[in-house]
């Protein structure tokens, strides 16, 4: 596959939802809107069964909340994966709790039109990720890649992105393109998750997509969502100089299931090129790694610098 339309979901996480069977009904509607689009795959948001928490018990605590959307997805999932299966379209259908060891882990789902269905866990937590007090998760211990019909594709969930060292794993055998499914509450968090979503597309020379939940979920305490979807490229002049293939830009909130945003032929084939020496600046992978200089701490020096008077133009 040389080029990819993808639909990036950013799902409005204050919609009113009765339970189960009105929150599958609202994917399976975008998941048609999607196809019907042209799109080859869809991505959704990080907890994205937070949403669930509208049909939980009453008085549920917060740190039985986790086990209990562990429990639900059991349920929700199947049938989301099989609708999307059935339409022909491949889903990466957000990040849920699943059960590991004593423990849970943050796990995205990728099921892919032929049937097969890959598995992420985040590997990187945030403080509200290891709070003993409300939601509490263990870090996953590897990180994936999955061919489908020639299109390498890695999942780096929401802080996941931002480190450099997992960027680092990619560098010896890039992915095609990168799929970030996030979570952030403040207007920060999505500054930080999106810039650093630009710099893996540039340094790894791939695509990369963004999805994120966007407004308040209706169920104590405040859960606020502040996010958008976006699709970035390498900074090449062939694709636009910018990065920037598709964009929403940050949303605090949203109307009806949240923006759907069509990220459209995306040149993975040129990316390809890109990355076997066509890039403008770029000097490759190999080349970049064997040349890499050794790090070593500066001392400085006591003697000043030598003070050079700005030019003066007269006339």
């Amino acid at each position: 596959m040389d080029r990819i339309t993808l639909a990036l979901w950013a799902v409005n996480m204050a919609v009113p939802l009765a339970g189960r069977d009105a929150f599958l009904a609202l994917v399976r509607t975008q998941m048609e809107r999607a196809r019907a689009q042209g799109a080859d795959l869809l991505l959704m948001p990080e907890h994205l069964g937070e949403l669930w928490l509208q049909w939980a018990p009453p008085g549920l605590p917060e740190t039985e909340e986790v086990a209990w959307i562990a429990r639900e997805a059991e349920v929700v999932l199947p049938p989301l994966l099989d609708a999307a299966q059935r339409i022909g379209l491949a889903c990466l259908a957000g990040t849920y709790p699943v059960r590991s060891g004593e423990g849970y882990r943050n796990r995205a789902i990728l099921r892919l039109p032929d049937g097969r269905t890959f598995t992420q866990d985040k590997l990187t937590l945030t403080p509200d990720e290891r709070d003993p007090s409300a939601w509490m998760f263990e870090p996953g211990d590897e990180l994936g890649l999955v061919s489908w019909n020639g299109v390498r594709i890695a999942v780096l969930i929401c802080l996941d992105v931002e480190q450099p060292d997992l960027a680092a794993q990619l560098v010896s055998d890039p992915p095609d393109l990168v799929l970030v499914p996030t979570d952030t509450a403040r207007l920060s968090g999505y500054h930080r998750v999106m810039a650093c979503a630009r710099a893996r597309a540039v340094e790894l020379l791939c695509a990369v997509g963004v999805a994120g939940g966007v407004g308040t979920v209706p169920v104590p305490p405040d859960r606020p969502n502040v996010s958008g979807a976006a699709l970035f490229v390498p900074c090449e002049t062939m694709l636009g100089s910018s990065g920037v293939w598709a964009e929403t830009g940050p949303l605090a909130h949203s109307y009806g299931p949240g923006p759907l945003l069509f990220a459209r032929d995306v040149p993975l084939g040129e990316l390809r090129r890109l990355r076997a020496g066509a890039a403008e600046v770029w000097p490759g992978f190999r080349r970049s790694l064997r040349q890499r200089p050794a790090l070593r701490t500066l001392s400085g020096s006591n003697q000043p610098v030598a003070h050079q008077p700005a030019q003066e133009t007269i006339g």
